[in-house]
């Protein structure tokens, strides 16, 4: 493997104004289970496995893309399109219901960095899996970019891949360490189920804001919110956090625990470093406060950096910070000690890791830009920073214990043809997958203990991905995840096993761990290209 000077490091870690000095030392580590004493949680936007990873390791490689050849040792055995015969057959192709935009899956190269975001729906996802037969993604969730030609700029888009030609950096990944071919969303839906599930687990117990009105059909926010069927609320789609000075439209918050809660009482550190939130900041294009802004160099679109429904922990005000009050200092990042609340911007993480007070949890949420979500962001803006973080990490004195998860909050409604839904549910016109339901059997509890409405899952196969001196180099696990995987990790590593509770997934959740040999920590480092994603 190439090792590279600490100037070139620098100058990839340039891409997000990252700085690499420092001479803090790190406080004392709490006892864990493994040898990780830093979990670094990346957390990105909407993508599903096969959008990234259909053809994986096999990418095209014409002239003038980033290259990529996979290792001899890369497993065989990985669902991918191209392993399931999906890609020249494929029943999306062939379903009169999807009418002109049925199409086969087709490859998309880095000048088609900048797609449409497709309709990622509670709903919307279940009427694309049609039974399980998989075949009504263009129908229900593909979206066209204006101005495309043939596939791209039709329904067919949804129907899109790219290959190690444009995702470099994660098939790279992907080659040196460990990623999972069978990991899941928790439910089914957008950007705020994804991201409270991955803190708790659980997206029954939605506490209303005072004066609420409700639709006709007995919903909340144009069904965004749905009942349980016990008196009480799930989430099925996004709102924003009832009391954030950010916060817009409808808002409600969550009832219940999240894993936050059970560091703090375990008194561990910990943060959610989201870019945007220090709203004191000035973009050099002059916005500040809750507008401040970024123009993507790639798909040309101005977006605010800071997006309320992101960011899970403002949700429950035991973790909330509704002003975005800073830390009293960089000392006191991942702890409870001031008005910050544990709540952060991106550039508080690596302030913090530069002084040596790298929290022993860290969950990193890219300003919009760059967080891959598409329509504003795409997969080289997403590079660019998860790369040049994680280029950052592996410099820090702490990395020979830490661990990387890389994934994202749902699918965006892009086609995957794998599914595993083990909880059921049946809101009456938000549930379809089986016709009038989604699932069969008894759902999971509600916070209440009974058997709660509105949360079907799994939902669309993502990524997962981790980066770590104990990770499994090469490495393709098969174990049934989900987004509350990460939360059973924390409380396996760092408090004994304790669980969240209240009907989490977190109890049911497959382990991580499957990507980890922990009794060997000699990963090397691999240092890419934060542009190109390729091996410096």
């Amino acid at each position: 493997m190439v090792r590279t000077s600490r100037m070139v490091v620098l100058a990839a870690a340039g891409i997000l104004g990252l700085s690499l000095a420092g001479t803090g030392q790190a406080a004392e580590a709490p006892a864990t289970k493994t040898p990780i004493k830093h979990l670094v949680v990346i957390f990105q936007e909407n993508v599903s496995f096969d959008h990234y990873f259909a053809t994986y390791p096999n990418a095209t490689n014409p002239a003038g893309e980033p290259a990529f050849k996979a290792l001899p040792t890369t497993p065989a055995k990985i669902d991918t399109l191209a392993s399931a015969n999906l890609l020249t057959s494929n029943p999306n192709a062939n379903n009169t219901k999807d009418g002109a935009d049925a199409v086969l899956p087709f490859r998309l190269d880095p000048t088609q960095a900048a797609t449409a975001d497709q309709g990622h729906g509670y709903t919307a996802e279940q009427a694309a899996y049609n039974n399980f037969a998989m075949d009504l993604f263009p129908a229900n969730t593909g979206k066209g970019s204006k101005g495309g030609a043939g596939s791209f700029g039709t329904k067919g888009q949804v129907m899109g891949y790219y290959d190690g030609n444009t995702v470099t950096a994660l098939w790279n990944y992907a080659q040196h360490f460990a990623m999972s071919d069978n990991s899941f969303s928790t439910n089914f839906g957008p950007s705020t189920p994804g991201a409270i599930n991955l803190i708790s687990g659980q997206t029954n117990g939605v506490v209303l804001p005072a004066g609420f009105k409700l639709e006709a059909d007995g919903t909340y926010s144009k069904g965004r919110i749905v009942p349980d069927g016990n008196g009480g609320w799930t989430a099925i789609s996004d709102f924003d956090p009832t009391g954030d000075v950010c916060s817009k439209g409808d808002t409600a918050l969550m009832g219940g625990k999240n894993i936050g809660d059970l560091l703090n009482a375990a008194n561990v550190s910990w943060g959610f470093f989201e870019g945007g939130f220090d709203l004191s900041k000035t973009n050099v294009d002059g916005s500040t406060g809750c507008t401040r802004s970024t123009t993507s160099e790639v798909t040309k679109s101005k977006s605010a950096d800071y997006i309320p429904h992101h960011q899970p922990f403002q949700y429950y005000a035991s973790t909330a910070n509704p002003q975005h009050s800073r830390p009293s200092s960089v000392a006191a990042i991942g702890t409870s000690t001031d008005g910050a609340n544990h709540q952060y911007d991106t550039t508080d993480f690596f302030d913090a890791l530069k002084a040596g007070n790298f929290p022993a949890v860290s969950f990193l949420k890219a300003a919009a830009y760059q967080d891959g979500h598409a329509g504003y962001s795409d997969p080289l803006s997403e590079q660019a920073f998860v790369a040049s973080t994680i280029n950052t990490l592996e410099q820090s004195p702490e990395w020979k214990n830490t661990a990387v998860i890389i994934l994202w909050d749902d699918s965006d409604g892009w086609y995957d043809h794998a599914h595993a839904v083990v909880n059921p549910s049946a809101v009456k016109g938000y549930d379809v997958l089986n016709g009038a339901a989604c699932g069969t059997g008894t759902p999971l509890a509600g916070l209440d203990g009974k058997p709660a409405q509105g949360r079907c899952g799994y939902g669309t196969r993502q990524p997962l991905l981790a980066v770590s001196p104990y990770a499994k180099a090469n490495f393709v696990d098969h174990t049934l995840t989900d987004q509350s995987s990460v939360s059973k990790f924390i409380e396996d590593n760092w408090l004994a096993g304790k669980r969240i509770g209240q009907g989490s997934f977190d109890d049911m959740a497959g382990a991580l761990d499957g990507m980890f040999d922990w009794s060997n920590g000699n990963n090397p480092a691999l240092t890419l290209d934060a542009k190109t994603g390729e091996s410096l």
